[in-house]
């Protein structure tokens, strides 16, 4: 179908892009020159400029304008300051829908490994398997899974989101997540996040996993310090610590999925200035934790990926994300184990959906739509946004794309359902608004 709006508005047509031509969106420059490790040598005095940065922007309208304001500061910055402004962009990035951008803005992913990374598995001995199926058939007598993300690469998101159902009919009854703020007291009656619920819950897949959380029954939980200048002493053990009095203190038999950054999912020490979470929570409960990372493995571009990724592609011949298991006992294969117990080996680069990810189907779970744009120069850049028909204008939304420029159509990936769409200017006024269902 098609349906035309109004002059300087879009016209939506709701097409299945079974067909659609797949074009590569075009390179985004980055600073390159450092790693993500680098931010260990940071001093205070730099941090303290980022935060007052931070500061600065919770006090703007509209995430176009901090998007703006990160974009200035990038660019007129250097150093170490430079790089973590880098970061925070590239989250800014994905929160915006704007995936590819996000990983080439910050392109690091593969620090050198704190020890000796196991031997590559081989055919012969291992193989490859849906990483969900794997991860809940190794998970089904544990009590805690915890899994990390690398906060601005959405795709990392997906596989929570898959887990969330396997795991739920597993006994799983609570999902601790690092991105939900505590003040957020609403969140179990109003059943979706909203923009005040946390930083990172602002991008939509991460959005959409509090979301069918809730949905499934699972009790959400916030677990991060509230600690203002907290140092990694005090961040990890506020951590692990809310967890055991939120989770396992109000309910001693819950069974526990853990959604942690980067390093907090490890079981030893070596890549913080402290003994990480799921350490401590180890300890704490006595519970050895099924931990899981895929932060490491995958696509970025040759010269940063870990050196080994594409040739584990190429050996199990992986097209969708996995883990590789052993044919003689059915345990998981890790690349640096002691650490976490499970790697996870995410697929190469994508093809693109005009300039979107194909990941974003989710495995067949949400359709490609096809959005013709009409726009007039008065209102670039904006944001085109799906919110579920039954959630406030303060949602999270299910999609969003950021159109800075006049490419006459975009694509949102959505889920069968009803919505609202809307066009949203830099100054955070919608100037266009129509209702799309997905069947």
């Amino acid at each position: 179908m098609r349906a035309g709006l109004a002059a300087n508005g879009f016209i939506l047509a709701a097409v299945l892009l079974a067909g659609c031509t797949q074009v590569s969106k075009p390179q985004v420059s980055a600073d390159a020159s450092r790693s993500e490790s680098a931010t260990e040598h940071v001093g205070p005095g730099t941090f303290a400029q980022l935060n007052a940065l931070q500061r600065e922007a919770n006090t703007l309208g509209s995430p176009l304008a901090v998007h703006e304001f990160y974009r200035r500061r990038y660019d007129a910055s250097e150093g170490g300051l430079r790089n973590l402004i880098a970061q925070v962009l590239a989250a800014n990035d994905s929160e915006l829908g704007d995936y590819d951008t996000a990983v080439r803005r910050f392109p690091f992913g593969a620090p050198g490994l704190r020890g000796t990374p196991a031997a590559l598995p081989d055919r012969e001995t291992h193989r490859a398997i849906d990483a969900a199926d794997g991860i809940a058939a190794l998970a089904h007598e544990r009590r805690i899974v915890v899994i990390n993300e690398a906060h601005h690469v959405a795709q990392t998101r997906a596989l929570t989101l898959q887990l969330l159902p396997k795991l739920r009919k597993l006994g799983y009854t609570h999902l601790a997540v690092e991105g939900l703020d505590e003040r957020d007291h609403e969140l179990g009656v109003r059943g979706y996040p909203i923009q005040a619920s946390g930083t990172y819950l602002r991008e939509p897949l991460y959005g959409e996993i509090v979301r069918h959380a809730l949905k499934l029954g699972y009790v959400v939980v916030p677990y991060e310090s509230a600690q203002a200048g907290a140092d990694a002493e005090t961040r990890e053990e506020d951590q692990a610590q809310h967890i055991v009095e939120r989770v396992f203190r109000a309910a001693p038999n819950a069974r526990l999925l853990v959604h942690a950054g980067y390093a907090h999912a490890h079981e030893r020490a070596g890549y913080l200035d402290a003994e990480p979470m799921a350490l401590r929570l180890k300890r704490k409960t006595g519970f050895d934790p099924l931990t899981v990372d895929q932060t490491l493995l995958r696509p970025i571009d040759a010269a940063r990926e870990y050196v080994s990724y594409r040739e584990l592609v190429r050996r199990f011949a992986i097209t969708t994300s996995s883990i590789l298991v052993s044919d003689r006992d059915g345990t998981g294969w890790s690349l640096e184990p002691g650490y976490y117990d499970i790697s996870v080996v995410l697929p190469p680069p994508a093809k693109f959906i005009v300039g979107r990810p194909d990941w974003l189907a989710l495995a067949g779970a949400r359709t490609p739509v096809a959005i013709d744009v009409e726009l007039s120069a008065v209102h670039l850049p904006c944001l085109i946004e799906a919110r579920h028909a039954g959630e406030s204008d303060e949602a999270v939304p299910a999609d969003r794309v950021l159109v800075d420029r006049d490419l006459g159509q975009v694509v949102l990936f959505l889920a069968p359902g009803s919505y609202r769409l809307s066009a949203v200017d830099a100054g955070g006024s919608v100037f266009q608004r129509r209702n799309l269902r997905i069947d």
